[in-house]
């Protein structure tokens, strides 16, 4: 595991101004990271996780807004699950928290926990400047778990070759993998509640960091 101090930068992203509205993102770049496939310093957090929001009650607030985010940026959020909501209905079935590779998983858990959307991309493989918009018509990119994901009319986050992750579906172009040394982290959070932004993100670079530094209990957060 990685011993060099980790350097983590507030990125800062332009909006659109039909989105400012509706969505206040939050963005840090991180590095160096260092990911493995599987973490086993997780395995007992992530359990943890899944069975306590298995009794606890979700924020009816928080769950709400992020609905209406959904519906205001055109996505049905009963057809297209926000992705934290996703995670709670699995772990609420039953099931564990899916376990993709070392820095996805952490990601996933703080998603689950703050029941906030967020993105996680290779900064590596963002190109220049990242906005918010909604996508051009016939707008698309490969999907990580699909092959195309159209975007016409849906947020994206774009670089200076296109569009590369929404709310929901992330592109193959910049998804992080076992080689990603440096990681770029959004959290969509909807307008009404931008003041738990900094609380969100500090709670995310705590988890980030102690998933590459061997030996840190960072992870017991």
């Amino acid at each position: 595991m990685n011993h060099a101090p980790m350097n983590r930068e507030r990125f800062q992203i332009a909006v659109a101004d039909d989105l400012a509205a509706i969505v206040c993102p939050v963005a840090a770049r991180v590095s160096p990271v260092v990911v493995v496939a599987r973490d086993a310093r997780l395995d007992q957090p992530l359990r943890d996780a899944a069975a306590r929001l298995r009794t606890t009650a979700e924020s009816a607030d928080r769950t709400a807004a992020v609905r209406t985010m959904y519906k205001r940026l055109g996505i049905d959020p009963t057809k297209t699950r926000p992705s934290s909501e996703a995670l709670l209905r699995r772990v609420r079935k039953g099931d564990e928290l899916p376990r993709i590779n070392s820095l996805v998983d952490v990601i996933n858990w703080c998603s689950l926990e703050t029941q906030l959307s967020f993105g996680l991309y290779d900064a590596s493989k963002v190109v220049g400047a990242v906005t918010m918009r909604r996508g051009g018509e016939g707008e698309s990119y490969a999907g990580i778990r699909k092959d195309e994901v159209h975007v016409a009319g849906r947020l994206v986050l774009a670089d200076d070759l296109g569009a590369f992750g929404n709310p929901t579906s992330d592109s193959a172009r910049t998804a992080v993998t076992e080689t990603t040394t440096a990681a770029l982290i959004v959290i969509f959070i909807p307008a009404p509640l931008a003041d738990v932004s900094e609380e969100a993100m500090t709670l995310t670079l705590a988890r980030v960091q102690g998933s590459s530094v061997h030996g840190s209990s960072v992870l017991e957060l």
